[in-house]
């Protein structure tokens, strides 16, 4: 089994840290805020309750790479992605109350199971996914901000 590696990201958003949690938990929400190569499909019914599953899916044509998703911890402003497929790992999000909003913490802790695919990985996309995940960051806090607005 490869080492575990981590990419952690954290934001200040200007909406409630409930306000925050509905972005990362409400489908049609996510889908405003992830890279648009990604998609998320729900495995049965829509749920981000513990046991809830789901499909991320690189919409890259032919081969779309697919990690399947089960939420494996689950409170109020924390869920937890557990998943399997080219990663094995976790995807948490922890919204945190500040006093002028949230802060949100995003860490992605996972291992490559296969080392054709760690070396691809390492070659070709670590670095990218890297500036992915503050990018998408950036996307969610304008996406928190202009629904905690409206509410």
């Amino acid at each position: 089994m490869s080492e575990t590696q981590v990419i952690e990201n954290s934001i200040l958003i200007n909406a409630s840290a409930t306000t925050v949690e509905r972005c990362i938990t409400e489908l049609n929400l996510m889908h405003r805020w992830l890279n648009p190569v990604l998609r998320c499909y729900p495995a049965g019914d829509w749920n981000t309750n513990v046991g809830g599953k789901s499909k991320f899916v690189i919409e890259i044509p032919l081969i779309k790479p697919t990690l399947n998703s089960t939420i494996v911890e689950r409170q109020p402003g924390l869920v937890v992605w557990g998943f399997e497929g080219f990663f094995k790992g976790k995807d948490r999000w922890e919204c945190q109350p500040t006093p002028n909003g949230t802060c949100l913490l995003n860490r992605f802790e996972f291992q490559i199971p296969n080392p054709i695919v760690t070396w691809g990985f390492k070659i070709f996309a670590e670095k990218f996914t890297k500036q992915d995940m503050q990018a998408q960051l950036g996307r969610l806090k304008r996406v928190a901000e202009e629904v905690g607005a409206k509410t």
